[in-house]
């Protein structure tokens, strides 16, 4: 479902999983400041809460969590007073020692995305394995794995493993084909435009009725003393003709 966006739900740290005890911060960038965007989750206990309900403290468009816990697993969405929402987002808060660092964000298709496996105590560029789909992609030396010019086929359900350390927990990560992205504009400026332009067409059809109007009635008017005219005009060789034979 892809419903007239005009905010977007942005995540700092920028990453789909966090460890248990983190600071984040949820900020919905909106393109209408008067739209009045509220922060909302689904959680495995809590269904569509706002912030500072329960759960983070509102700053503004933005929330603020100072200590994430696992509990706080789940979909987090910007909804406004008129109803449209953001982009969603799956984020994962997990209290073991590794996590992978993806987008939080779908990737637009031919980008590179870097995936990025790091503990909680120790350097973040230790060798660590990469999984897709739950096959193993490859090693990396480093922690990092660089995916260049992604597709569709990249898209999937990642995770990665730091021997001595533990495995990460699985995200998906969506990839946005350019033609899809395209249609979605393209449906956005429809939507926003078609109702001015329609409306910029009936003031336009009607001032025309309006003066088409006017312009008949003017002949009407115009016409009336013409005709008046004429007829006077006949009344007065129908007199002539009679008179005429008459004298004859």
């Amino acid at each position: 479902m892809y419903i007239l966006l005009t905010a977007r739900l942005t995540v700092s740290p920028s990453s789909s999983q966090v460890f248990e005890g983190d600071f984040l911060s949820l900020s919905c960038e909106e393109d209408d400041s008067s739209a009045g965007w509220t922060l909302r989750r689904n959680t495995s206990k809590q269904q569509r809460t706002q912030c500072g309900d329960g759960w983070g403290k509102p700053a503004g468009s933005s929330c603020n969590i100072s200590y994430i816990d696992p509990l706080d697993s789940g979909v987090y969405w910007c909804e406004s007073r008129e109803g449209p929402i953001s982009n969603m987002v799956n984020l994962t808060v997990t209290g073991g020692s590794v996590i992978l660092q993806s987008p939080v964000l779908p990737v637009m298709e031919g980008d590179d995305v870097t995936l990025l496996c790091k503990t909680k105590t120790t350097p973040s560029n230790l060798p660590a394995a990469f999984y897709k789909d739950g096959s193993l992609i490859r090693k990396q030396p480093t922690g990092h794995m660089t995916i260049q010019h992604v597709s569709r086929s990249d898209e999937g359900l990642y995770k990665c493993d730091i021997s001595g350390h533990g495995e990460s927990p699985s995200s998906w990560i969506t990839v946005t084909a350019l033609l899809a992205d395209l249609v979605l504009r393209v449906f956005f400026y429809l939507v926003v435009f078609t109702p001015y332009f329609i409306s910029t067409l009936l003031v336009v059809s009607l001032y025309q009725h309006r003066a088409k109007g006017n312009d008949e009635l003017i002949s009407k008017v115009t016409a009336t003393p013409n005709q008046a005219g004429q007829r006077s005009a006949k009344d007065l060789d129908d007199i002539v003709a009679v008179t005429t034979e008459h004298h004859f």
